[in-house]
């Protein structure tokens, strides 16, 4: 087992980047091992925050969404929109933490206004 690279925030060398990094390049790690980390440490006694880095040289161009793709996202936005109370599209994500719309899961405010 070989260790990786051990870098301090930003100052890994070039040729290194992460996910959110590759990604606002269009590209993506492409099946590739994490090549080193930066570590930046903290206070207390806490355990450092770890950003994991890819080889920019060996990662590769993002997929292109297809029709297929758009349509399932679609999909899955439409259902998270969806209040599962009464079954209308709310016209934001409804929150996990209420399970259903504003106006469903505060009923009482809404009549007062």
């Amino acid at each position: 087992m070989s260790t990786l690279p051990v870098f301090r925030w930003h100052l890994a060398p070039d040729g290194y980047a992460t996910r959110r990094q590759l990604r606002a390049r269009n590209l993506r790690p492409g099946g590739q091992d994490v090549a080193a980390q930066l570590e930046r440490p903290r206070r207390r006694g806490r355990p450092p925050l770890v950003a994991y880095l890819y080889r920019v040289d060996l990662a590769k161009p993002v997929r292109p969404m297809t029709p297929g793709r758009w349509q399932a996202h679609a999909a899955m936005m439409r259902a998270r929109r969806t209040c599962q109370t009464c079954g209308r599209d709310a016209g934001y994500v409804v929150p996990p933490s209420l399970g259903s719309c504003v106006t469903c899961a505060y009923p009482e405010e809404q009549r007062c206004r």
